[in-house]
């Protein structure tokens, strides 16, 4: 564990894992907290006017016609986090709400929201101590940031509400923040709406799926070449000048990763001896163009990560100079959309996966392999209901794939008429993700099993070495062989975090060195 300090100029998306999943500590950079007392400064002072500001002496969204007089406003920021944590539905997970905290503290660090230090300096606090606001699933349209999500956490922050201690235990926050140590805030002027009107959710969603579908695609190529291995497949398609001359970044970074596990193999090339075949079928030798596609996708969304990582969502907004103007930076149209462009490519490369499998499982074309890699075909059914799962695992995520962001409902009597629906994008993307992960898992479960079998008893016939790598490390994970049927569920779930874990790209990158 170390520490995050924030600055007043944003966020690497290495500080979002840090805190939301390796419970890293956070701390506010002194040119920080002198930012934010600034831009407070100028808060107050138009607080003091009679002129009306948004935000620090109005009511909000449709309701921002209302001057409200000074003694009523903290009322008014108490009354704006209440209302709006009207979330419903099951508790998202604690990375996510860690997360999105540590992005909202982010923005406040920024100098640019107009709230006291104290705000920050207790959001963190929350953080450090291990204090996870309950946030619900549904609750937000992705427009004026995620406001139910974000009031749920802020009025933790006001001592009020429900929130997981340190222990993983829900208890209400007043006893929570006593026990340690921390006062509630009362807030001010333009604190609350300061507090939740923010992307941060999304956004830190975001971060997270890139980061698992960065170690999944890699996981598909060494799948992928597992099974072009099996099926005595050619690998001169791997050749990189083939790349070259379609120069796609992701395509050559795939097809280089399956060159390299597939070296020293004595199966591949082997696609003239049984039932001649002039091209492999196009899940195996257009393995490099669709993953690499993806592998493409996620470095655009990274782009959009890191610009909204460095921004500061809010409105009103404190610039520089001193002004204080409102904005529609809180719409999630960005985040929202590369959200759905992920899951586009997590439904493709799970959908190619699902067919080299079926490929290794038919007997009619998997080139002298079993039927679907029983021991006694007829007896024992082998993987055919693997293949089964795997199938419901590809729909789900055909249907994940349907863009989110392409909806919009107004709301607040017709004031935001257009949002952006990207928390509901971010939250399908997530069930995909953990569903490619599943996907891969059979499609490793399936490949190993058709090496094994191919390789018995053979002396001309013989693995890469990083084929036997993964194997021994597969086995040794408790993802079973050939054999009679078993209860084959455990061998999934055992596969499944082979892969999820890390441990089917560290057995590869063994013999192979470091995969891209």
């Amino acid at each position: 564990m170390h520490n995050v300090v924030i600055g007043a100029h944003g966020a690497a998306a290495e500080d979002v894992l840090a805190v939301a999943r390796g419970n890293a500590r956070v701390e506010l950079s002194a040119e920080a907290l002198a930012g934010i007392a600034a831009s407070r400064e100028v808060v107050e002072a138009l607080a003091a006017k009679p002129e009306p500001v948004y935000g620090v002496s109005t009511g909000f969204g449709a309701l921002a016609v209302r001057h409200i007089s000074p003694e009523l406003r903290a009322q008014l920021q108490r009354s704006l986090v209440r209302s709006h944590a009207a979330g419903m539905g099951p508790r998202v997970e604690r990375e996510v709400v860690r997360a999105l905290m540590f992005l909202r503290l982010k923005t406040l660090a920024s100098g640019r929201t107009g709230v006291r230090p104290v705000v920050p300096e207790t959001m963190a606090a929350l953080l450090n101590a291990g204090i996870t606001p309950v946030v619900h699933e549904y609750g937000s349209l992705g427009c004026s940031g995620d406001l139910a999500p974000l009031s749920h956490c802020a009025l933790v922050l006001m001592g009020e509400g429900e929130a997981e201690g340190p222990d993983g235990v829900v208890r209400p926050a007043a006893e929570l923040l006593a026990e340690h140590g921390i006062e509630p805030v009362e807030l001010r002027e333009k604190e609350g709406l300061a507090l939740i009107n923010g992307t941060d959710g999304m956004l830190g969603m975001l971060v997270m799926a890139i980061d698992d579908l960065r170690r999944l695609f890699t996981a598909a190529d060494v799948t992928a070449a597992l099974s072009m291995e099996a099926l005595l497949g050619t690998d001169k398609v791997l050749a990189p000048e083939l790349h070259a001359i379609r120069p796609h970044p992701g395509q050559a970074a795939s097809a280089e990763n399956m060159r390299r596990v597939l070296a020293g193999s004595g199966l591949t090339g082997h696609h003239q001896d049984d039932a001649p075949r002039v091209q492999d079928a196009y899940s195996i030798r257009c393995a490099p163009q669709v993953a690499g596609a993806g592998r493409d996708t996620v470095t655009h969304a990274m782009t959009v990560a890191d610009r909204e990582l460095v921004s500061a969502v809010d409105n009103p907004v404190v610039l520089p100079d001193g002004r204080v103007e409102s904005n529609g930076n809180f719409h999630g149209a960005p985040v929202a959309y590369v959200l759905d462009f992920l899951a586009i490519a997590a439904a493709d490369l799970g959908s190619i996966a699902e067919r080299r499998t079926d490929r290794l499982l038919d007997k009619s074309r998997s080139h002298g392999l079993p039927a679907f890699l029983a021991d006694d075909p007829g007896v024992d059914s082998g993987l055919m209901i693997a293949q089964y799962t795997q199938a419901a695992l590809v729909s789900e995520n055909k249907r994940l794939a349907v863009p989110a962001s392409v909806d919009s409902i107004p709301s607040s009597a017709m004031q935001e008429d257009h949002v952006s629906m990207g928390w509901s994008a971010a939250r399908k993307l997530r069930q995909a993700v953990d569903n490619l992960a599943r996907i891969v898992a059979i499609e490793l479960m399936a490949a190993s099993r058709a090496v094994e079998l191919r390789v018995q008893g053979s002396e001309v016939l013989v693995a890469a070495p990083a084929t036997q790598a993964v194997l021994r490390a597969a086995r040794e994970a408790g993802v079973g062989g050939p054999g009679p049927d078993r209860f084959l569920s455990p061998d999934l779930a055992a596969a499944y975090e082979f892969v999820r874990d890390g441990g089917l790209v560290a057995a590869a990158e063994s013999v192979t060195g470091p995969l891209a």
